[in-house]
């Protein structure tokens, strides 16, 4: 027979599976979240990918093709800037000698929809922000929510200017210096289509990333991992590796160039700096609250 320490044994048992298959079902449910979001950002993707492939001779001509055209924006400044500031005319790009070519069956196919793809994504982006927020927003705590607002404006403002830096400053200068580097007269350059789009979507997007610095910092402040104490000091350091980030970026020899990409890494370390602060001036007001 069933005595009482047996009985209420069995339903302390039938408690505790509870509780743990309510905190599975609870891990389950964050998972079926969060595939939501992803089925989402992944639909806006496919929407602006759909409007890069059907509208690809524009994007082709205009935007990959950009860089190549002697009429770029960016070399109609540097020649605008010799012109008035009276520099050496070898900073105005009057042509650019280098054929495009394809060695592959399916190249240019393969062109069309992985350029289009980039694109697509690099559109997508700052929805692909949103719903990582919305995501995230019901865990945070209200002051937590305030320390963050914004988060999604200012991470696609900074990944749209690193996008425009790299194609317009970066991205053409590499390009003047690699396509006119000739090591003999014999050799001429016949550069793949592969090759001239894999260069502009590096430059592109890694200089995108490499903006986000502030944000970056801002979610490894929250997590306690770093302070602005730490980035003052180890500010020498930080100088040394941008200045061997802005060498790796820009191919190119000369100094004027790899300051130009020098400089925005410094402003953004310093604005990283500041944010730091910020978070840790939030961190500590409700220490000052108990004291008080």
């Amino acid at each position: 027979m069933l005595n009482k320490n047996t009985l209420r044994g069995w339903l302390s048992d039938l408690k505790n599976r509870g509780n743990n298959r309510s905190g599975e079902m609870s891990f389950f449910g964050h998972l079926d979240v969060l595939r939501k979001h992803l089925i989402r950002s992944a639909l806006a993707i496919a929407m602006t990918t759909s409007w890069a492939f059907i509208y690809y001779d524009f994007v082709f001509d205009k935007i990959i093709l950009g860089p190549k055209k002697a009429d770029f924006l960016t070399y109609r400044m540097m020649c605008w800037i010799s012109e008035h500031f009276h520099l050496s005319a070898a900073y105005c790009l009057k042509e650019i000698n280098f054929k495009i070519i394809n060695t592959e069956m399916a190249g240019q196919f393969n062109l069309q929809l992985n350029s289009s793809v980039i694109i697509g994504i690099i559109l997508g982006f700052p929805y692909l922000l949103f719903e990582i927020w919305l995501f995230i927003k019901p865990a945070l705590n209200l002051r937590e929510r305030k320390a963050a607002s914004g988060f999604v404006f200012y991470a696609s403002l900074l990944f749209l200017l690193g996008i425009f830096f790299g194609y317009y400053i970066i991205a053409p200068y590499s390009i003047r210096f690699l396509v006119g580097f000739h090591v003999s007269e014999v050799i001429e350059n016949q550069i793949t289509i592969d090759s001239y789009l894999s260069s502009i979507v590096t430059l592109t997007l890694g200089t995108g990333i490499i903006f986000e610095m502030p944000i970056i910092v801002l979610i490894l402040s929250g997590l306690g991992l770093l302070t602005p104490k730490l980035m003052r000091s180890s500010r020498r350091y930080a100088v040394v590796i941008m200045l061997i980030i802005a060498a790796v970026v820009t191919p190119t020899p000369d100094i004027q160039t790899m300051l130009i990409v020098f400089l925005p890494l410094m402003i953004l370390y310093e604005i990283s700096i500041m944010v730091a602060l910020r978070v840790e001036r939030n961190a500590m007001q409700p220490q000052k609250v108990r004291q008080i």
